[in-house]
Formats: structure tokens, C-alpha cells, sequence
């Protein structure tokens, strides 16, 4: 048979006090209210020996707060951006006493509306929004008038406060980690945007352009192909392989640098001494690749963080778009004496390209 849950009332009983007096004790009030040290203490011994615990059902009918925050992902909690992002939302929830309640669309557009309607009808405090892919996006029509804040993504008509990483700020730092080395010679980015209304490819491409031509350079191309390891490996190979040397490359994602490695590595070019390279994510993966890769560090966690405090105390918190700042996580694929290259793999015998040659960086 289940046990009846200890009530404060029961506490009261035992602590020989009012329930008046427990409440004051729980909701950090004792002082305010001139409580002795003495009693707070026997309320206290009294809750830890009934294990009670607040109803936070009947808390929220008293302070219309449910101490929860609704997250509404598409494929967030399968990635690595879940984990980060996650921990610091979950961080910043719980030293603001709340919990999160995620829940999962996979891109089903019915299910959106189906999650974002519980999570309103179970009156959490506030929702946060979150896609995979940096976007700008049509917001659902069920946030209209809920308490929300998107994450990784922005409303096209700035209706609701967003966070984002400073994508236009971390081309630029990408492309100083080149032109600050004393780098002279072509100049290429490697990727392309793999999904439509996807924002970061482009606003890095800015920034790279921009940072370049304050020192003088320009950026000769980009070689399109998808943000994934096998890809980029194909498309550098072929490419190499008409016998492109550039000086300097710019992957847009860590995936991306492993298999510009790869490629690298079987034509008998050595990193950086042959070829400098410079990636996004910061992630794990850029930490293992020989020599490490310099990676401009994704904000996940500072974002999930910033995400819950605006979400709570929204008190003149402008709607739109508020940037998080990325920082790059200094490699040794840029500058490397002589002595340390690394020399990553044997040349190969070329082989006739099978597609064509990159296209130009824009004006």
C-alpha cells in the first residue's frame, strides 16, 4: 500500500509550531518574520525526517508559477548542440528554481503544435524554442502570445527575443587567425549552406570577406559541398587532383576540416606548412585531429544559459536577435615550425577530376 505523503500540516504537528510559521521557514522568510534560530531548526530536523517535500501543484495555484520551462526542439536532443546547449539551460534553470521539460518534433510540423499547446495548457513559465540549424524562420502561430525565446534562430519579423551565436563576428576571427599569421596567397572556404533559410554559412562568408580585405587579401573561392566529413574529403580530392594549391583554407565546420585532412594528408601536403586551415564548431572532434585544428568555438552553452535568464527576467529585454560571441580555440593548423609539421599522409597519383573547379568567392 502506497503511503500518505507528508503534508505541512505534519510537519507543523511535529515541529510544535504553526503552519504558518513552516511556510515562513520553507519560503525563506524567517528571518522577515523574526523566527528563531531555534525553531527554524526543529521545522527543518522535522521536514528531513518526514521527507517532505513542497506540493509545487498548490504552490502554483498561490504564485501562478509552475517553476518549469517548456523546450520545443526539432532534432536538438539527438545532436551534439543538445548537450551543451541543454547544460547550460539546465544550469541557469536551476539556480533559478526550475526545471526543464523538453520535448522532441523531429521536424513534424504536427507534433510542433501538439507539444507547444501541452506545454501551454500546462502552465509553464516560459518557453524557449530551439532548432538545430542556425534559421530564420516563420515562428510558429501557437508562440504568438506565450512567453518564449528562440534559440539558435530568429523570427523573420523580430516578434520575439532570440539568441544566436555571432556568426558574421566569427567569419571574421576565422579569417584573422589567417591574415594575422602573415598568410599571402589564395584563400578558399570549404562548404555550403545544407538547408534552406540557414543563416551561418552566409554570414560567415561576410565576416571572412570583410576581414580580408582589411588586410589586403581577397577570398579567391568557395568549394561547395555538404557540412560532413565524407564530402568535403571528395570534393577537396578531386579537386587537388587539377592541381590546386591554395595557401590558406576555411572549413565551416569540424566535419569539414576532417576530411579536408584526409584529403590533404593523401596528397602529400603538410598542415600548415603547405596549407593552413581553420575550422568552426570548436567541438571535440577538432581537438583530435593532428596537428589540432584551430576551430572557432560554437557558444552552445553560454546560449542555453542566456536563453532561460532572459526567459525569466524579461524585464526590457529587446525582441530580435541578441548575439553570443564565439571564440576561437587556438590550434596549431595555422603557423607550426618546420620541425613540428606534421606530415599527414603519402601523395598519390593524380586522377582526372570528375566534377568541376570551385566556384568564385562573391564580390
Amino acid at each position: 500500500m502506497k503511503s500518505r505523503r507528508a503534508t505541512l500540516a505534519d510537519v507543523a504537528r511535529l515541529a510544535g509550531v504553526s503552519g504558518t510559521t513552516v511556510s515562513y521557514i520553507l519560503n525563506g522568510r524567517a528571518e522577515e518574520m523574526r523566527i528563531a534560530g531555534e525553531t527554524q531548526e526543529r521545522v527543518r530536523a522535522a521536514v528531513a525526517e518526514l521527507g517532505y517535500r513542497p506540493n509545487r501543484s498548490a504552490r502554483s495555484l498561490r504564485t501562478r508559477s509552475t517553476k518549469t520551462i517548456g523546450v520545443i526542439t526539432d532534432f536538438v536532443a539527438s545532436g551534439m548542440f543538445a548537450s551543451r546547449m541543454l547544460s547550460g539551460a539546465n544550469a541557469a534553470a536551476r539556480s533559478l528554481d526550475h526545471v526543464l521539460v523538453i520535448g522532441e518534433t523531429e521536424g513534424e510540423p504536427s507534433v510542433e503544435r501538439l507539444l507547444i499547446d501541452e506545454m501551454i495548457e500546462r502552465q509553464v513559465d516560459g518557453l524557449l524554442y530551439v532548432t538545430r540549424t542556425t534559421l530564420e524562420l516563420e515562428a510558429p502561430p501557437g508562440l504568438r502570445d506565450a512567453s518564449v525565446v528562440l534559440v539558435n534562430c530568429v523570427d523573420r519579423e523580430h516578434a520575439h527575443p532570440s539568441i544566436l551565436p555571432d556568426e558574421r563576428a566569427g567569419g571574421r576571427a576565422s579569417a584573422h587567425a589567417l591574415a594575422a599569421s602573415g598568410l599571402r596567397g589564395e584563400v578558399y572556404v570549404v562548404g555550403e549552406d545544407p538547408t534552406p533559410h540557414a543563416i551561418a554559412g552566409p554570414l560567415r562568408l561576410a565576416g571572412i570577406v570583410e576581414r580580408l580585405g582589411e588586410s589586403g587579401m581577397v577570398l579567391s573561392g568557395v568549394l561547395p559541398c555538404d557540412w560532413a566529413v565524407e564530402p568535403a574529403y571528395d570534393a577537396v580530392s578531386r579537386w587537388l587532383d587539377t592541381g590546386h594549391r591554395p595557401r590558406g583554407l576555411i572549413c565551416l565546420n569540424d566535419r569539414v576540416a576532417m576530411g579536408v585532412y584526409q584529403a590533404l594528408g593523401e596528397h602529400g601536403l603538410v598542415v600548415p606548412d603547405d596549407i593552413a586551415v581553420v575550422s568552426f564548431d570548436g567541438s571535440d572532434l577538432a581537438s583530435w585531429l593532428r596537428p589540432r585544428v584551430t576551430s572557432v568555438a560554437l557558444p552552445f552553452e553560454e546560449m542555453g544559459d542566456l536563453a532561460v535568464r532572459l526567459l525569466l527576467d524579461p524585464g526590457g529585454v529587446e525582441q530580435g536577435p541578441h548575439l553570443v560571441p564565439m571564440r576561437i580555440v587556438e590550434g596549431e593548423s595555422v603557423v607550426a615550425p618546420r620541425a613540428t609539421a606534421h606530415r599527414l599522409g603519402a601523395a598519390r597519383d593524380p586522377v582526372a577530376p570528375s566534377r568541376g573547379a570551385p566556384s568564385r568567392a562573391p564580390s
